[in-house]
């Protein structure tokens, strides 16, 4: 992508002017007659997201105006708007240049896996001399890689093809890799077993560690890989299951969060958990109201079979805490009741640490990449009793059920262990410029951003 929608420079390339009302009227001072004419004629305000092409008097395009937005994503509508050719910013203000580079290249994203790429472009931006170009190759390259895992269907991304993507991804680093399944995970990983053993593919645990050789601190990014969700014995009805594909999300965000601190070789020791299962019917599914066991040795009463992102993710946030990492961060398609709170489009984070929890949110506000804080609200924490077990996985009240989820999840966070849980679509259910329908990267930017900032 950086080869087709990018250049190093170009002596033909046609500049573009970012407006507002009175830079375009500063503008026209300085330009002939025609010009002034021509905007009139075409009524061109500087209006934000608006464009107008300035021709010479022989046709030829000499320059654009473009209405400045306050959003970087006004960049993927640029690109989406301006005919083939090599273009530079003429000004670039305080625009942050790295974002607006990314945006422009998410212009291009196609999912062509199974239709091929359709009408390859010959459009492209010169480099902004300001811009970091290992960053902003390994935010594309992440975003990518989040996009394409969510969109790829549970036929072709079953367990076992998850932990091969996981692998050939981090190829290019020094690591250590392991995948447990079999009478290993019913051992070690109960829960995880629960879940995934009526499927074909195995439920299996992928276990990845990495380190800088000057690591400064340490991290446990922990990831949901449900690669499809029929809600097992609790069926979804049909309409529910169309996106479920997308329930591996979490785990395409922890991949690509890792790749993004390997790539760019931040000083830190890393481990990524992935429990990756396909919550399927057979003879040997969980049942609702079964009592199954955990990796911490919790029992833990089955409300629903469709609440199963939680039983995986308890067993992976429980091993993740045995190193006594200073963070440790899950991804999570978990809850219905994120989304009717928030929308599709604003995950919620919950965190046991308040200023880890503001330090985030301001990373999210600087990357326009944006979270919403949610509470740890302990008086809710009686939902999840039970008579039987020592937990009810889902509780008996439908309220508040985002809250209960990431309480469940507290169980297994160990005393002392900075957390953060964050709980998101994935998936942009219309199509705007650079975010076409689909599988998408939520609050990867952001975290990145703040585990950055940690080590800084």
């Amino acid at each position: 992508m950086l080869k087709t929608c990018f250049a190093e420079s170009s002596k033909t390339s046609v500049p573009i002017r970012l407006c507002t009302s009175s830079i375009l009227t500063d503008l026209l001072k300085q330009r002939p007659i025609y010009v002034q004419t021509w905007v009139d004629q075409h009524a061109f305000t500087a209006a934000p997201s608006s464009i107008l092409l300035i021709p010479n008097q022989d046709g030829q395009i000499t320059e654009v105006f473009w209405g400045l937005d306050d959003t970087p994503w006004q960049f993927a509508s640029l690109a989406g708007n301006v005919p083939n050719g090599t273009y530079h910013i003429e000004e670039w203000g305080d625009i942050d240049q790295n974002l607006a580079c990314l945006t422009w290249a998410l212009a291009f994203y196609q999912f062509s896996r199974y239709k091929g790429q359709k009408n390859k472009s010959q459009l492209s931006l010169v480099w902004p001399s300001a811009a970091h170009k290992e960053w902003v190759e390994a935010a594309i390259e992440g975003i990518t890689l989040v996009r394409d895992l969510i969109n790829t269907p549970a036929c072709d991304l079953t367990p076992a093809a998850l932990a091969v993507s996981i692998e050939n991804t981090i190829a290019p680093f020094e690591y250590q890799f392991k995948v447990i399944l079999g009478e290993e995970l019913q051992r070690g990983f109960p829960a995880v077993h629960t879940v995934g053993k009526a499927a074909e593919s195995s439920p299996r645990l992928i276990d990845v560690r990495w380190s800088h050789p000057q690591a400064q601190k340490s991290i446990a990014i922990v990831g949901k890989g449900v690669c499809f969700d029929s809600g097992g014995l609790d069926i979804k009805p049909s309409a529910g299951m169309l996106m479920m594909k997308k329930d591996m999300g979490g785990a395409a965000h922890a991949l690509a969060l890792a790749y993004l601190i390997m790539k760019l070789n931040l000083p830190l020791s890393l481990r990524l958990l992935i429990p990756a299962v396909e919550n399927a019917i057979s003879g040997n599914a969980m049942h609702p109201m079964d009592i199954i066991k955990t990796r911490k040795g919790l029992t833990v009463e089955i409300g629903n079979t469709d609440a199963e992102g939680r039983l995986i993710l308890a067993d992976a946030l429980y091993e993740a805490c045995q190193d006594k990492p200073d963070l440790v961060i899950d991804f999570a398609t978990l809850t219905g009741a994120a989304r009717i709170a928030l929308g599709t489009e604003l995950p919620a984070i919950f965190s046991n640490n308040q200023e880890l929890s503001d330090d985030l949110l301001a990373a999210g506000q600087k990357m326009q990449d944006p979270l919403w804080p949610m509470p740890l609200h302990k008086p809710y924490a009686k939902y999840l009793k039970s008579s039987t077990a020592d937990l009810s996985s889902t509780g008996k009240s439908s309220y508040g059920g985002a809250i209960t989820a990431a309480l469940f999840l507290e169980h297994f966070i160990e005393k002392g262990i900075n957390w953060v849980h964050i709980d998101h679509m994935a998936w942009n259910l219309a199509s705007t410029p650079g975010k076409p329908e689909g599988g998408e990267a939520m609050g990867l930017l952001a975290t990145f951003k703040f585990i950055s900032n940690l080590v800084e």
